[in-house]
């Protein structure tokens, strides 16, 4: 039939690997699943098992992305509205977990004691410190949270006056309860009420807008603009102590960052528990974060006027020095050292006249609404948190959206020259030294993602969720969804039903003559995937219709 069609009318049938691709997507299955051999050390068979890809974003891989969507719904559901402390007990340490520790202890020991004696001229420390790695990476596999050195390898840590700005209102400091739920409301028919918060904070203005778009693009603020979507995460971050300082309870939340029109990054955060809305409002107003770095406001070096490296010379005792650094960033005239990292923070320090870089701060625009368990503002709040989590930042602009491109172009020049974090290059550009400086560093071509356009400053994460919200990690609320789908399929969990050790799992390099093509294992998925389908529908049909953890 193809061979009786024209060129044009041949070139407008769709490809059929198109369409394979497509039919996956729609299936929810991976289309960049990496395939892993599967052995069973007991009965010696293996197989091979393709793992989905696990990309948050629809424009890496649109089933893994919306899969995690979901998944985060469901996570959210679990924990806003819960009625009891979602609190559990650590299990106690096991006694290899306990030597591991005693072992770590004594590596430091001798470590310390090889510094200090100068053994081998180091050669002894070196040793230790990869014996301690190994033991850190050890004590960690085995089934522990968190590190046996608290804040380890944070270096010390400076401090500042805690004394508020004379700017900003103070707040009352209430007495904590140690409780993560709100309180309670009873009706006059007895009926007890436990509702929850909905918050959207935004930050101020940077121009007049309009349709997302600056009016005057040349007294549009954009540097501060940068400087806030850069440091948006720790303006959040003190919202929360903030507010749980005024509700006197451990308040708990799940947030997410989306950029608003003008592309400015904002949060939505649901919240357990109420609180007035006048006191809500008085913590955005009472919030601020300050950033206590060297100043860069003033231009020192650019174009091809930039500071050169040059390596430091051998200490004799054949050690590294203080900072970690082998050289410096030196003046290209005078030769002069630029001031290290340690050295601007200490000379900051020392001025007691001395003001922070930026100050950041909510705008006046804040949303709150009151949300009951099981409403339907409730599924709406939940599903309008998730809404943009499969697309990035910057990738919302439409593509006829000249006016916003150029707006989103015109923030990222700004961002191409802020610093970003004390290891930023750009430190260069305004006379400092970056942390851990190395060669090769040049202002204005630092790769971390707060200055690529899909991130548009903000390199904080999308889904902000407090410790104790629903007392599991993302990872175990994905679990308990498998658990539950095989529990309805009949399917035993062989990673939970076996004994730890017996599958050893190992990549397959593409290629390998016994994996076959991509096309050919994506539609073998296909066919499993509708397979399994028909044969959940058919069992929760006869289950009454139970739906899965969290919901969805």
């Amino acid at each position: 039939m193809t061979d009786s069609l024209s060129r044009a009318e041949r070139a407008r049938l769709p490809l059929a690997r198109d369409v394979a691709e497509l039919v996956a997507e729609e299936n929810g299955v991976c289309v960049r699943s990496i395939a892993m051999r599967v052995l069973d050390t007991q009965t010696g068979v293996s197989r091979v098992v393709e793992i989905p890809c696990g990309a948050t974003l629809e424009s890496v891989c649109k089933p893994c992305a919306r899969r995690n969507r979901q998944l985060r719904m469901a996570q959210c559901r679990e924990g806003w509205h819960l009625e009891s402390e979602p609190v559990a007990e650590p299990d106690p340490p096991s006694e290899h977990q306990k030597w591991l520790v005693e072992w770590r202890a004594y590596a430091q020991e001798q470590r310390d004691r090889a510094e200090r004696e100068g053994i081998a001229e180091g050669g002894d420390a070196a040793f230790w410190d990869a014996t301690i790695a190994d033991v850190d990476a050890e004590i960690f596999a085995s089934g522990v949270r968190g590190n046996v050195l608290d804040g380890a390898g944070s270096g010390e840590r400076r401090t500042r006056s805690t004394r508020r700005r004379q700017d900003t209102p103070d707040l009352p400091r209430r007495t904590m309860s140690d409780t993560t739920l709100g309180r309670t409301f009873t009706t006059p028919d007895g009926k007890t009420f436990r509702p929850s918060m909905f918050i959207t904070l935004t930050l101020p203005s940077y121009g007049r807008v309009r349709d997302g778009v600056p009016v005057d693009p040349a007294t549009y603020d954009y540097r501060r603009a940068a400087r806030d979507a850069l440091h948006f995460s720790k303006l959040v971050d003190r919202f929360v102590q903030n507010l749980r300082r005024v509700a006197g309870f451990d308040v708990q939340y799940f947030a997410t960052v989306e950029p608003q029109k003008r592309l400015a990054p904002h949060v939505h955060m649901a919240v357990r528990g109420t609180l007035p809305r006048a006191d809500v409002r008085a913590v955005v107003a009472a919030t601020y974060h300050q950033v206590w770095w060297p100043a860069a406001d003033q231009v020192v070096y650019e174009g091809d006027h930039l500071p050169v490296w040059v390596a430091r010379p051998e200490r004799a005792d054949g050690g590294a020095y203080a900072d970690g650094q082998d050289g410096d960033y030196v003046d290209p005239v005078s030769g002069e050292v630029l001031p290290t990292w340690a050295d601007a923070l200490d000379e900051l320090d020392g001025d007691q006249d001395a003001e922070p870089l930026h100050v950041l701060r909510f705008g006046t625009q804040v949303d709150v609404k009151g949300v009951l368990a099981g409403s339907r503002d409730a599924d709406q709040c939940i599903r309008y948190l998730a809404k943009y989590l499969t697309k990035s930042l910057g990738g919302q602009i439409g593509p006829d959206e000249v006016a916003r491109r150029a707006h989103a172009a015109r923030l990222v020049e700004a961002l191409r020259w802020e610093p970003c974090c004390p290891e930023c290059p750009n430190w260069l550009r305004y006379g400092v030294q970056p942390k851990d400086a190395t060669p090769g560093m040049v202002p204005g071509r630092c790769r971390r993602k707060a200055h690529k356009p899909e991130h548009l400053g903000y390199s904080g994460r999308r889904v902000l969720v407090s410790r104790r919200w629903s007392n599991k990690t993302l990872g175990e609320h994905k679990r308990d969804r498998r658990a539950w789908v095989l529990d309805m399929l009949g399917i035993a969990d062989e990673q939970t039903a076996s004994e730890p050790g017996r599958f050893e799992w190992s990549p397959i390099p593409d290629g390998d003559p016994g994996l076959g093509s991509r096309a050919m294992r994506t539609l073998r998925e296909v066919a499993r995937v509708q397979q399994r389908r028909r044969l959940l529908r058919e069992m929760q049909a006869r289950a009454g219709d139970e739906s899965p953890p969290g919901g969805g």
